[in-house]
């Protein structure tokens, strides 16, 4: 059978290691966990039902669920059965499942439970594709079974499994994967199997990773980031720790302490807030977290270099430790073998935080398209402020616009049924990413912003709006930020700002409130943030410089959809739904251009 088919992979593993726990939720004040051997147990047995529902090797099958060893189960179990998984965000609306049901074709559907399936009632007469819902719980629903009742009606002979795996390769189309849509329809990825597994087993390259380890399971599974490391782990025979809803990650690391995990830049740079936060009302926690800050690094950097430790650096870590840098990494759920980030930029100044508490947080680079790894440091060979060198067998350079190119097995085969759009981004073998970036003499990429997102203004200056939204981002209190300017005369903001310190900054300033809304346009609230954003970005030059900015109430939210999964801004839904007040900033310098 072939190794490089994510089914075949997991046969192997689930064989190596049935006794280790493989997947762990909560449930209660406890767990509910299952082995190595059980989890196999039932992916052969929904296997062995999807065959004998009369699915066939391609077929399309859905899974719209939150984070539950249920879609791994699920996703496992279409990968045995040689059919084509097409995971769906549980944020998503009716008509994007609609959508995305539709342009796949998928036979079958896979739900979490009541709330799901309650959306697929509403749009399953518009997929005549679909024949049958399956949801993770029972429902009250005529048309919907149970996960449980399909396992049962499970046929003893699951020799058709087993024909499917011995014709399994690894060029198979593995899964069809729906970008967020943030500019135009949503196009479907297509991943083949053999994808991931070269990028499992190049993340072995990189780290010893076995049974002992465990990992946390936070990010939507519905993104390649999640879905990939899950493989690596489950891979290794380790330990996957699924969390269904993502407000309770920080009480999840904590329970679960996890030595492993993957996250977007969002809970970085949330720790390292908080921690910012809780010293800033006092000079002397400010001092005493800045010298345990220079202490750490000094003392890592020479674990690092192999460098020698003289005993005063050596005591002042440990006082340095006990003091300051433990508490956070138990707010990270301890030490760490594998800290990684993807999905956005991290800033440099939050990697050196981390490290100097003795976490290191690798930072890497990809795209749905490359399932998702194109660069990916080791822990030996790492640049903070870039995002590593090219993955081990791709290949990276720059091209028109310096716009990053990237090649190799994990490459994605196209969009599903868009030519096109796959011609388009696919050329002589190199998929043109959209992303703009630089690569420096040791091979390291530096990532500087999306072509889409480049402003460029009516006096014809070319601006990157990411960096500067990254400075902004050093300040608490712009928790989302939009630069604009795209066609016109100079930069504005919008800020959605931290309602928390939106209210310090008012009683600050003495003022008087009954409702936060009299907060937003108080000109001196938006005095205090002209001064805040020019105070971090004022060495820019002088058309990079930010000349009018707005508050919005309205938080920036998954379920309002102004963030994609991996809790980036929609910029053009942004910049659409604010239009009014995008308009007010730029009415004196006249209605912008159309």
């Amino acid at each position: 059978m072939d190794v490089s088919h994510i089914a075949v992979r997991f046969v192997n593993s689930a064989a190596e290691h049935a006794g280790r726990p493989a997947t762990r939720v909560p449930a209660g004040e406890s767990w509910t966990v299952q082995s190595y051997g059980q989890v196999a147990a039932n992916v052969r047995r929904l296997a062995a039902r999807l065959i004998d529902l009369g699915l066939e090797p391609g077929d399309r099958v859905a899974i719209l669920s939150q984070n539950l060893p249920e879609w791994t189960l699920t996703d496992l179990a279409c990968a045995s059965a040689g059919l084509v998984s097409v995971p769906l965000y549980p944020t998503s609306t009716p008509e994007q499942i609609r959508y995305a049901l539709a342009d796949s074709g998928s036979r079958a559907l896979f739900v979490a439970g009541a709330q799901e399936a309650g959306k697929v009632a509403e749009i399953r007469g518009e997929v005549p594709a679909l024949e049958r819902v399956v949801s993770f719980v029972e429902v009250p629903d005529e048309f919907v079974s149970s996960l449980a009742d399909e396992l049962a009606a499970a046929p003893e002979d699951q020799s058709a499994v087993d024909a499917r795996l011995a014709a399994a390769s690894g060029e198979d189309l593995a899964t069809i994967i729906y970008t967020s849509g943030t500019t135009g329809e949503p196009k479907g990825v297509m991943l083949t199997h053999r994808g991931f597994t070269f990028q499992a087993d190049v993340l072995n390259r990189y780290f010893d990773i076995t049974s002992i380890d465990s990992s946390l399971c936070f990010l939507p599974l519905s993104h390649a980031l999640e879905r990939a490391w899950t493989y690596v782990v489950m891979f290794a025979g380790a330990t996957n720790t699924y969390v269904p809803d993502t407000r309770t990650v920080a009480e999840a690391m904590v329970r679960a302490r996890p030595n492993m995990m993957v996250s977007v830049p969002r809970l970085y740079e949330k720790v390292f807030l908080t921690a910012k936060d809780k010293v800033a009302g006092s000079r002397v926690k400010q001092a005493l977290m800045a010298w345990a800050l220079r202490t750490g690094t000094a003392f890592h950097t020479a674990e690092r270099d192999h460098t020698p430790t003289s005993p005063y650096l050596r005591l002042a870590f440990r006082l340095a430790d006990k003091l300051v840098l433990t508490s956070i990494r138990d707010a990270m759920g301890g030490p760490k073998k594998v800290l990684a980030c993807g999905g956005a930029p991290l800033r440099k100044d939050i990697e050196e935080f981390f490290f100097a508490c003795g976490l290191l947080v690798l930072q890497g680079y990809g795209l749905t398209e490359t399932s998702p790894l194109a660069t990916f440091p080791s822990p030996d060979r790492y640049r903070f402020g870039t995002v590593g060198k090219v993955v081990d067998g791709g290949e990276l350079r720059l091209g028109d616009d310096d716009e990053i190119c990237y090649s190799g097995p994990n490459r994605m085969i196209g969009y599903w049924g868009k030519p096109d759009d796959t011609a388009a981004v696919l050329k002589d073998g190199w998929l043109h990413t959209g992303d703009v970036g630089s690569i420096d003499a040791d091979g390291y990429l530096a990532i500087t912003g999306r072509i889409k997102d480049l402003i460029v203004t009516s006096n014809g200056k070319n601006i990157a709006p990411t960096p500067i939204e990254g400075m902004l981002a050093a300040d608490p209190l712009f928790e989302y930020t939009l630069l604009l300017g795209d066609n016109r005369p100079y930069l504005t903001l919008l800020v959605a700002p931290s309602l928390p310190h939106l209210e310090t900054i008012g009683h600050q300033l003495q003022l008087t409130w009954s409702k936060r809304e009299e907060l937003l346009n108080h000109p001196e609230i938006l005095a205090e943030l002209k001064r805040r954003a020019h105070a971090l970005t004022g060495k820019l030059a002088n058309h990079e410089q930010i000349k009018d900015l707005r508050l919005l109430l309205e938080e920036f939210t998954l379920e309002n959809g102004l963030l994609t999964p991996t809790l980036k801004v929609k910029r053009k839904e942004v910049e659409r739904r604010f239009a009014a007040l995008v308009d007010e900033m730029y009415a004196k310098a006249g209605r912008p251009r159309k």
